[in-house]
């Protein structure tokens, strides 16, 4: 127990240490959402992209909306969230896999969105890094080019990842704004605001021919695929993960989402037969390694300092514990 509670104040979990039983529900949290990415893989064999995207909010939304209650932040940071994270983050994401980007590997190159959140943390609220997570975000960024020089995918499906990516990056910046209170409430009510506008982007893009077709087409493990990215890692997920925010703290919790790759990658080796190469394995101990020691702390610092590398290091663990994370 020593050793457990000396890793977890490494990971600034402070003197926190989680009940064995909470531990063992962070990590089936996140084993939830590594396999929401073999999920997505199998409803995309079977729905255009934005018609998965929309079926996955509206479900998440409806009937929830009606139990969930009124929303705790303003309306603004709901529409921000939704727009950006429902329409443009999962909308990418799911166009580059359904353009050829393997599951595991999306679930690793996703990990590069704290790259994007310590950018957007800068330019849009002027947080000065701090230099352990700026050494931690080029390691992870080294990690991102060993996947890319291995990867069979063409480049338009990598720079759609990439593109989801910075769009979660964006949304962690709202998010973190918005300061929910309540994670499972505030995503039933940012899943209400992105259903509306995919479905229209759906009618429009794939027209109504193509969405009536895959309906009439529709079979068992399409109806799973939908049920589990809505309702198993939307909804079950957030409701616990936001338990064990509330109960231990993002700084305790957050490191857990360092697991989501590893179960990506093995659950699309195991289910959908996707080889993971050194290159892969390597690119992937780079990227989570990095985002790690981006989250580690500091030495102690003089109460004049404080401040400032308070501000900064806030800005990784939001992108962890973000209701955005892991493509869920």
């Amino acid at each position: 127990m020593q050793h457990y509670s000396m890793v977890l104040k490494l990971l600034g979990g402070h003197d926190q240490v989680m009940k064995p039983r909470d531990v063992a529900l962070a990590v089936a949290v996140m084993a939830i959402w590594g396999v929401n990415f073999v999920a997505i893989e199998t409803g995309l064999d079977h729905f255009p992209p934005l018609m998965f995207n929309a079926l996955r909010f509206t479900l998440a939304a409806f009937p929830a909306l009606f139990f969930a209650g009124r929303p705790q932040v303003p309306w603004r940071w709901i529409v921000a969230i939704g727009l950006i994270l429902g329409v443009v983050k999962f909308t990418l994401l799911f166009a580059g896999m359904a353009a050829g980007m393997p599951a595991g590997l999306s679930s690793l190159v996703l990990q590069s969105q704290p790259i994007f959140t310590v950018l957007f943390a800068a330019l849009l609220l002027r947080e000065r890094p701090r230099r352990i997570q700026l050494i931690g975000l080029l390691v992870a960024l080294a990690g991102i080019g060993v996947v890319a020089t291995g990867m069979t995918a063409g480049l338009g499906a990598f720079l759609l990842i990439i593109g989801a990516a910075a769009a979660w990056g964006l949304s962690n910046i709202v998010t973190r704004r918005a300061a929910p209170p309540d994670t499972l409430r505030f995503m039933v009510w940012v899943s209400a605001i992105a259903a509306g506008p995919l479905i229209v982007l759906s009618l429009l893009v794939d027209g109504p021919s193509a969405d009536v077709a895959a309906l009439r087409a529709i079979d068992t493990r399409a109806v799973l695929a939908v049920l589990y990215v809505a309702l198993v890692s939307t909804l079950a997920g957030f409701a616990a993960w936001g338990f064990l925010l509330r109960r231990y703290g993002p700084a305790t919790v957050a490191p857990f989402s360092m697991l989501v790759p590893f179960f990506g990658l093995a659950s699309a080796a195991l289910l959908l037969g996707e080889q993971i190469t050194p290159l892969d394995a390597l690119g992937g101990a780079l990227v989570v390694g990095g985002i790690l020691l981006g989250l580690t702390r500091d030495r102690p610092v003089r109460a004049a300092q404080a401040p400032t590398f308070a501000s900064a290091a806030s800005t990784v663990r939001a992108s962890a514990e973000s209701p955005a994370c892991q493509g869920r």
